[in-house]
């Protein structure tokens, strides 16, 4: 098996979890491959990163994802494009909405009136990713809308989720026919996915039996 982590919005290819998963695997199940890809590029250029790495790695083995936060946005797009099982941790179901706070906050920074231009930069990640306006136009226009192999997608969900809205995703998800696990507690970057690992991979693994 190959497990592709894809971080969220603020973090990288060292993100806390995605090392945990793979040292956990590294130490337990030395046949499992974890790949960390960075992933602070334009959305349309993550997308087609993902698609052409799932793409390459199922030549030999089969690949799960496994997204967080946004990462479980672009995994949804990218398990609809590609058949892969993905497991999403508290997921981002509507990132054209939830970033748009960037847009307000420039225009709220700007002086007198001035028409934002696509290239204009609204925020700067902890990754390095230059978000712009050009950005949170891709996602308006690549909403998620369907799941088309919900069989093959898990979805863990923390009550106190101080982020995103826990409720909204578990709904969305549950009418699409995931498996949607609602934990209580908890909060938005999984605190206890140390814990939680023996559990992850067990899902992944359910994930692929036909």
């Amino acid at each position: 098996m190959n497990i592709i982590y894809i971080h969220g919005l603020d973090s990288d290819a060292n993100s806390t979890k995605g090392v945990l998963l793979e040292k956990y695997c590294q130490q337990y199940h030395p046949d499992i491959s974890v790949y960390r890809p960075d992933l602070n590029s334009a959305p349309e250029q993550v997308f087609e990163q993902l698609v052409k790495l799932v793409t390459q790695l199922n030549r030999d083995a089969e690949t799960v994802l496994i997204g967080s936060s946004l990462g479980g946005y672009f995994s949804t797009l990218v398990s609809n494009h590609t058949g892969c099982a993905a497991l999403l941790l508290n997921p981002s179901t509507q990132p054209h909405i939830t970033l748009q706070r960037f847009a307000s906050e420039s225009s709220s920074k700007a002086s007198g009136e001035r028409k934002a231009l696509e290239n204009e930069i609204l925020h700067i990640t902890a990754g390095g990713w230059h978000i712009t306006h050009a950005d949170l136009q891709w996602f308006a226009a690549h909403p998620l809308g369907l799941i088309n192999y919900p069989d093959k997608m898990a979805v863990f969900i923390k009550e106190g989720d101080e982020l995103l809205n826990p409720y909204l995703s578990r709904d969305f998800y549950r009418a699409l026919d995931a498996r949607v696990t609602l934990q209580e507690g908890g909060d938005h970057r999984f605190s206890d996915f140390d814990v939680q690992l023996p559990i992850v991979i067990d899902t992944l693994q359910r994930l692929l039996q036909p």
